[in-house]
């Protein structure tokens, strides 16, 4: 069976065309430094409500993936195998709980942080218990009857924010014939998060910690990618949201939380529905454009961002721009000052750190589509290398200039989905009280019980990690937009890991003990042994490149001995 447009993809560089599912996971990143993409978004069948309505979430997933992957490459017995191993470590049956926050205002929270496999706690397992599944399910195809220096590795790199890196180390940690390397900023994530990735002491595992921010991390993967030598000899391999298929499996939760929703007694099909999402790197809210694209009935896809604005700030003037954002006159000011210091990159340190980015790769996939969708050439193949050479050209005036604009009519295109609100450390702060403060429901609108930690005690009172209350914060703004509609606002980690700022908005709260919100998976982590190493900022690339290639010859010379 050949496969469909969908199941096709494209370097939206302009670069590479007719990809297969298979080479563009292992590749991550095309050779032309572009973000792979489907050529064409696949549609919904004319009956997916009824026939999709009262599916499992892997049911679910495994109906939208197959839009995307053909199977020829990964039959469909196959698929539905990785998916029941990707999902089946999960807390909630239902995966991605959704529960009413409040009911007169129509707000609710999807909940994302249920794996069990180890103590991640955070959105990137959906994603990355996935990927890993896909990682080794390839390799094992190709080794197939192969030994020694014939046998297919992959060395899989990664730059973290926060939660990415431990989502993969447990996604991969011990595949047979892969490697991992992530790269985390040094002291710019929280100790929780630090001490999830560098106490896992599996050999394939390597955590560097890099002097700089995160988008120098990141800098770091996407050179990597671009050196032909190491990618000839190492087979690298992304596990950051370039990888296409970290996007691919994040659409499944908004179609499960929209069915949540009918299968509760105020929502019909036709109510208007927006969904926010806490955005750093873009992907977690483009898996939500790919489903409305699909034909998810969503009135707006609401963008909420912390002080590192770039995208709110596109998105009221079409500009995107990178600067400073240390401003004076800026609201941000917290009472721990190690949270404002503003890095000398521009990215500002806020109490959502996982969202502390200044460039936001993904967002250059969705610029493909704006840009294919406004040409006026008439054939496909001359818009989509029309499209291909505009976001070089925008790509390349970020790079030479830290700024770029784009047209008018591109700019309109993207209201027409999004929407956008900045968020500042004190409203997190205060977002976080006032729940904290808010009675809930009485009748929750759940699919399983919450984690341990985010209902103290049980209940009344719901604790917010500092990025999901930068959603919620965006979220109350939001619901002045659209009085009626219903908001599911996008629960993106355990507030556990993010103790400061938790325990700064409600430390001073009576009966609020931290130890309280602290599930057991998290006792006594810091105190295990780790394995990390440093990368000094002028060793930069070639230090990360020199650390990779030892790692590689050491695990591979213990195998062989």
């Amino acid at each position: 069976m050949a496969a469909t447009a969908s199941q096709r993809y494209l370097s939206t560089r302009g670069g590479a065309y007719d990809l297969g599912f298979e080479e563009v996971v292992l590749k991550g990143l095309a050779a032309d430094g572009g973000l792979f993409i489907p050529e064409e978004i696949p549609q919904l069948p004319p009956n997916w409500v009824s026939k999709w309505g009262e599916s499992t979430f892997d049911q679910l997933a495994f109906e939208i993936l197959s839009l995307y992957i053909s199977p020829a490459e990964i039959p469909s017995t196959d698929l539905k195998d990785i998916i029941a191993r990707s999902y089946g470590t999960f807390r909630a049956p239902d995966v991605t709980p959704l529960i009413t926050l409040d009911e007169k205002n129509k707000l609710y929270l999807l909940e994302l942080f249920h794996d069990k496999k180890g103590p991640t706690f955070a959105f990137k397992d959906v994603a990355l218990q996935f990927l890993g599944n896909l990682f080794e399910y390839f390799l094992v195809r190709r080794n197939k009857g192969k030994k020694g220096k014939e046998r297919h590795r992959l060395t899989v790199i990664g730059a973290t924010s926060g939660d990415t890196g431990s989502a993969a180390i447990y996604g991969l940690r011990g595949k047979k014939d892969l490697s991992v390397f992530i790269l985390y900023p040094k002291g710019k994530v929280s100790p929780v998060q630090e001490a999830q990735m560098t106490t896992v002491l599996d050999e394939n595992v390597h955590n560097l910690s890099v002097e700089g921010s995160f988008d120098d991390c990141q800098d770091i993967v996407k050179g990597l990618f671009a050196d032909a030598e190491i990618n000839k000899s190492h087979k690298l391999a992304a596990v950051n949201s370039i990888n296409w298929a970290r996007i691919l499996a994040q659409i499944t939760y908004y179609f499960h939380a929209y069915f949540s929703l009918l299968r509760s007694a105020d929502f019909v099909e036709g109510s208007k529905l927006r969904f926010v999402v806490p955005t750093g790197n873009f992907g977690d809210v483009l898996a939500g454009w790919f489903a409305t694209q699909m034909g998810l009935p969503v009135s707006k896809l609401v963008i909420a961002t912390n002080s590192n604005d770039i995208l709110d700030r596109f998105w009221k003037t079409g500009s995107y721009e990178k600067h400073p954002v240390s401003d004076p006159s800026s609201d941000d000011s917290t009472p721990l000052s190690t949270f404002n210091a503003a890095h000398p990159s521009g990215v500002k340190e806020t109490l959502s750190p996982a969202m502390d980015i200044l460039v936001s790769s993904n967002f250059e996939r969705l610029l493909w589509y704006l840009a294919f969708d406004n040409s006026s050439l008439s054939t496909f193949s001359e818009r989509r290398h029309e499209a291909g050479t505009q976001v070089s050209t925008f790509l390349s005036s970020l790079r030479k200039s830290n700024a770029f604009s784009v047209p008018p009519a591109i700019l309109t295109a993207a209201r027409r989905t999004f929407e956008s609100h900045r968020v500042s450390d004190p409203e997190t702060l205060s977002t976080i009280k006032k729940l904290y403060h808010q009675s809930l429901p009485s009748s929750l609108l759940s699919l399983s019980h919450p984690t341990s930690g985010t209902l103290l005690n049980g209940g009344p009172s719901y604790i917010l990690d500092p990025h999901t209350a930068v959603g919620v914060a965006a979220a109350w703004r939001s619901l002045e937009h659209e009085p009626g509609a219903h908001h599911v606002a996008l629960a993106t980690a355990h507030p556990a890991k993010f103790a400061a700022a938790v325990d700064l908005a409600l430390g001073a709260e009576k009966g609020f003990q931290f130890e309280d919100v602290m599930p057991n998976d998290f006792i006594g982590l810091e105190k295990r042994e780790r394995r990390v190493r440093a990368v000094g900022k002028r060793e930069g690339m070639a230090g990360v490149r020199r650390i990779i290639v030892e790692e590689v010859a050491r695990e591979v010379g213990n195998k062989v001995s």
